[in-house]
């Protein structure tokens, strides 16, 4: 179980150190899927590599606490996990690793059963200690579990953007509708960005995300989709994860990269936050700074 080192996270956390200037604000983005088996993470670990490429202070959030492996997808050896950070055992600062193109990497550990059972207040902690963080950054990509968990509500409720990724499978289809539905009626995230996965050609990749579409227009009124793009299944993707390479960066030209670079693009001129919307958000004291100093 959790530490009493870690329980304080859940409460309270270290301000930022006084500096001469507020660190700026941070966009958050959380990429999620109703279903594992979609792509998720393959997803996750290229944006954060392709953001970084283009030249954005990107942080990488592996936030799927019981199976985690953007460290694997990257080829990465952590010393330390966000297993040890809720042990007491090291800071947040001590986690982070360097991946490729400069992306910072917070790896989660695997098979760590009290690390998928951390309590509700546990994972406000979790997302309320990365205020706490000295580093200048411009995006944080979060990696969530998929289903709808109250770990993977919360850190999608805690982000700017939710990113849900389907593929096209009836269950896909279904579970992303489902984990759209307990979004907005139980934490208000009534905006999502939408990537068809492992698709055949850009078409299908239309017509699956119209199909989820209809769905939630047809039962959630209040909810708006947006269509950010699609990834096809090709063999340098497959060659990549084997590899343990980014693709983005393993295979620049393959038409996955390409894919996922673009939808770097499209991602990389969203803006930083201004305002607090109120509740859980990552990187609430920068938010809450930046509007003093602007004031």
């Amino acid at each position: 179980m959790p530490s009493r080192e870690y329980a304080k996270l859940t409460t309270t956390f270290p301000l930022t150190a006084t500096r001469s200037e507020p660190l700026g604000p941070v966009r958050t983005i959380a990429v999620t899927g109703g279903k594992g088996g979609v792509g998720k993470t393959n997803v996750s670990a290229n944006l954060a590599v392709a953001l970084a490429g283009m030249g954005k202070r990107t942080l990488l959030l592996d936030a799927d606490l019981g199976l985690a492996n953007i460290d694997v997808i990257l080829g990465l050896s952590p010393t330390n996990t966000l297993a040890d950070l809720v042990a007491g055992r090291c800071s947040l600062d001590d986690v982070i690793i360097e991946g490729p193109n400069g992306v910072l990497v917070v790896p989660a550990a695997s098979g760590r059963r009290h690390m998928a059972e951390l309590a509700p207040a546990e994972h406000v902690g979790l997302v309320n200690v990365f205020s706490e963080l000295e580093r200048e950054l411009d995006i944080m990509v979060v990696d969530t579990a998929a289903g709808i968990t109250d770990g993977v509500l919360t850190f999608c409720q805690a982000a700017q953007d939710t990113v849900v990724v389907v593929c096209d499978e009836p269950a896909s289809i279904t579970d992303a509708y489902a984990l759209i539905k307990v979004l907005s009626r139980e934490r208000g995230v009534d905006r999502i960005q939408v990537v068809a996965n492992m698709v055949r050609d850009p078409n299908e990749g239309r017509v699956l995300y119209e199909k989820l579409t209809r769905v939630c227009e047809k039962f959630l009124a209040d909810v708006s989709l947006n269509y950010l793009g699609c990834v096809p299944q090709d063999d340098w993707l497959r060659l990549s994860v084997q590899r343990q390479q980014p693709v983005v960066k393993a295979y620049p030209s393959s038409p996955s990269a390409l894919a996922i670079t673009e939808i770097a693009r499209r991602t990389a001129r969203w803006q930083a936050p201004t305002e607090p919307r109120g509740g859980v958000e990552f990187f609430l004291e920068r938010i809450i700074k930046q509007r003093g100093v602007a004031a």
